[in-house]
C-alpha cells in the first residue's frame, strides 16, 4: 500500500447524526421546534421517541417507521387524548410563510396506529407511541423534499401547547435512486450476488464522493460497494497507560461533515468503513491484552455509532512494540488482533470486519470457540498476490468473501481482464481498489480497470461519469 504519516491532531467530538437526519437543510421556517409554548397547569405536547421535537426530517429506502409520543406537563385525574389528522391545508400556509413549495408525501402511502389518536391515561405522563409507517412506491424524486403535514387537535377539554398544534414530518423517498446491490447469474442460472470492490481511499487528499464515478450501464448500479477511509489509527495515550482511537484532521472534518461526505454514498447502500492502522508508538492492533482489546472495542463501537459507519478496516503496520510488553499490551500475534477482531463482531454483528492480508492479519485464530470466518467478513489479499487460498488462515470463511488481484491506483499497478474474469470463475468475492483518485496522471488505466470490472464481474458496461470530479475541500 502506498503508506504516509498521518499527522497528529485530536479527534472531533462525536457528534450525534440521527439516523433519520435529512440529507438537505429544510427551512423550519415559523414551526417552533425548540419550544413547546406551555401554558401553567397540564396541557399535552408532541415529542419524538427520544424526547425531542415532534417535528420531524426522515428519509429512507423502501419502507420506514417514526414514533410520534404524546406528553403531558403533569399527571391528569382523567384521561386526555389528542387526534393527528392529515391536513394540506397546514402545508400550504407553510409554503406562502416560508416562500417554499413543498409538495404532500401520497397520503396513500403512509399509515398511523391507532387512526392517529393517542391517550395519556389518568396518573400518567406519557402515551403509548404511535407509529408513522411510510412505505414507497417507487415513484418519487429521489433528490426532492416532500412532507406530511398533520393537524393536532385536542379532544374534549384537552389542551394542546402551541407548538403541537401541528406535526410537519418532512420526507425524502431515496427508493428510486440506483444503490450498488449487484447481482449476476452463475453458471446454472441462478441469481448470486457480485463481485463487492472495495474503495480503500487515500482520504488525506481524495473526496470520499468520487467512488460515485462509476455505474453499469444496464442495471444503472453504483460499482463501489464499500468506502474505506485510509485511515484512523490506534494510539496510545503516555499520560493514561491506555490506547484510543485517533483521527488526523482531515478524517475528521469527513466525519464532522458526514451528511455531505458520507451520507451520498450510505444513501446508494455503500458502505462506509473505517480503517484502523498502528501509528508508530507500542499501540498495535495485534498486541492488545484481552481487557484492552474489549475496551478499544467498545471504543470502535462509539465512533460507528456516532457517524453510522458499516464496519472497520484492519491493518497491521507502523507498530513501535516494546518487549517485554507493558501492562494492557501482550506480544504481536494472529491470536491478539484475532481477538480484537472478535471483540468488535461481538457488540456489532452486523457491522464488517475486513481484514487487510498483510503482516499479523493475513491470518485470524478461532476465539473461544468461535471459527475466523464467523467474525472476519472479508479477506483483502496485498499487491503481487493473485488468488490466495484463505481455507487454512481463515478457517470457516467463504470463499466468496476472499478478495484477490487487489490494485493500486496511484502506483498505476491494474490487473488484466483476464485475470478479473479468473476471479470470477475461481469463485472470488472480493477486490481492493486502493487510491482511487480522478485527478491523478494514472486515472485514464484507473477508468479502464472499471471498464474492464465491469465486463468481467457482472456482464455490463461500465459508464464513466467525467464529470464526477470532486475536489478534496476537507483538507
Amino acid at each position: 500500500m502506498k503508506k504516509g504519516f498521518l499527522y497528529k491532531s485530536c479527534l472531533i467530538a462525536a457528534l450525534a447524526i440521527a439516523a433519520t437526519a435529512c440529507d438537505d437543510d429544510v427551512d423550519m421556517g415559523n414551526v417552533d421546534t425548540g419550544n413547546i409554548g406551555i401554558p401553567e397547569g397540564s396541557v399535552l405536547y408532541l415529542t419524538d421517541a427520544n424526547g425531542g421535537s415532534g417535528h420531524a426530517s426522515v428519509d429512507f429506502r423502501d419502507a420506514t417507521s417514526y414514533q410520534i409520543v404524546l406528553n403531558a406537563t403533569a399527571e391528569a385525574t382523567v384521561e386526555r387524548s389528542v387526534n393527528l389528522v392529515y391536513d394540506k391545508s397546514l402545508l400550504t400556509t407553510y409554503n406562502d410563510r416560508n416562500r417554499t413549495n413543498y409538495e404532500a408525501y401520497p397520503e396513500a402511502n403512509f399509515t398511523i396506529s391507532d387512526g392517529g389518536k393517542a391517550t395519556v391515561n389518568a396518573g400518567e405522563l406519557v402515551a403509548s407511541p404511535l407509529t408513522l409507517t411510510i412505505n414507497s412506491d417507487g415513484s418519487l424524486d429521489p433528490e426532492a423534499t416532500y412532507v406530511i403535514p398533520f393537524r393536532v387537535d385536542g379532544v374534549g377539554d384537552a389542551v394542546v401547547a402551541s407548538a403541537s398544534k401541528s406535526l410537519l414530518v418532512f420526507v425524502k423517498d431515496i427508493t428510486a435512486l440506483p444503490d450498488c446491490h449487484k447481482v449476476v447469474l452463475d453458471d446454472e442460472g441462478n441469481e448470486v450476488e457480485g463481485i463487492k470492490i472495495f474503495s480503500v481511499m487515500e482520504v488525506n487528499d481524495t473526496n470520499p464522493l468520487n467512488v460515485l464515478r462509476y455505474t453499469l450501464q444496464n442495471s444503472g448500479k453504483y460499482m463501489v460497494d464499500a468506502l474505506v477511509m485510509f485511515s484512523g489509527n490506534i494510539n496510545y495515550n503516555e499520560e493514561t497507560g491506555k490506547v484510543y482511537f485517533f483521527a488526523n484532521p482531515q478524517v475528521s472534518t469527513l466525519l464532522a461533515n458526514s451528511d455531505k461526505y458520507l451520507k451520498p454514498l450510505r444513501d446508494r447502500g455503500i458502505k462506509v468503513i473505517m480503517g484502523v492502522m498502528c501509528n508508530h508508538d507500542r499501540a498495535c492492533i495485534a498486541n492488545l491484552a484481552p481487557a484492552s482489546a474489549k475496551l478499544f472495542a467498545q471504543e470502535l463501537q462509539d465512533l460507528c455509532d456516532a457517524y453510522q459507519l458499516d464496519g472497520i478496516f484492519w491493518d497491521d503496520e507502523y507498530c513501535s512494540t516494546i518487549n517485554p510488553p507493558p501492562a494492557g499490551f501482550v506480544r504481536p500475534s494472529n491470536e491478539a488482533w484475532s481477538r480484537l477482531a472478535y471483540e468488535f463482531k461481538k457488540i456489532n454483528p452486523t457491522r464488517w470486519n475486513i481484514a487487510y492480508g498483510y503482516s499479523t492479519t493475513n491470518r485470524a485464530t478461532a476465539i473461544d470457540g468461535v471459527e475466523p470466518g464467523e467474525f472476519i467478513d472479508y479477506v483483502l489479499p496485498d499487491y503481487g498476490y493473485s488468488m490466495p487460498d484463505y481455507s487454512t488462515s481463515f478457517p470457516g470463511m467463504p470463499k466468496n468473501h476472499w478478495g484477490a488481484y487487489s490494485c493500486e491506483c496511484a502506483q498505476g499497478r491494474f490487473k488484466s481482464e483476464a485475470n478479473f474474469q479468473a476471479m470470477r470463475e475461481g469463485g472470488r468475492g472480493a477486490i481492493m481498489m486502493f487510491a482511487m483518485d480522478p485527478f491523478r496522471s494514472t486515472v485514464s488505466g484507473q477508468d479502464n480497470a472499471f471498464r474492464q470490472m465491469a465486463r468481467a464481474f457482472y456482464d455490463d458496461e461500465c459508464v464513466v461519469d467525467v464529470n464526477c470530479k470532486y475536489e478534496p475541500d476537507h483538507k
